[in-house]
């Protein structure tokens, strides 16, 4: 028996879904998550804090190759940067 609810597990698939750009998926579990009892303003939000979680390993290739071809350090204070700015629901 799982710890945890079909609603918390819909949004785990969702998220892992969303990380990894598998539309079937997705297509799959939005249904799935709503049968849950998850609201599409719940949805979407897990949707939303998913996307900026994926957007951090992108970035960080985007700023190694500039600063391998001279443009400059890597800085992970700039907003942007490198460190997972995925907390918080309007980040």
């Amino acid at each position: 028996m799982s710890e945890l609810s079909n609603r918390e597990q819909e949004l785990v698939a969702l998220g892992a879904a969303i990380a990894c750009n598998c539309l079937s998926c997705i297509e799959y579990h939005i249904p799935e998550a709503r049968k849950a009892g998850l609201s599409d303003g719940q949805i979407k939000e897990a949707a939303q804090i998913a996307d900026k979680v994926r957007r951090v390993p992108a970035r960080l290739v985007l700023q190694t190759t500039l600063a391998r071809i001279g443009e400059g350090p890597i800085d992970l204070a700039e907003p942007g940067g490198a460190g997972c700015d995925c907390t918080g629901a309007d980040g």
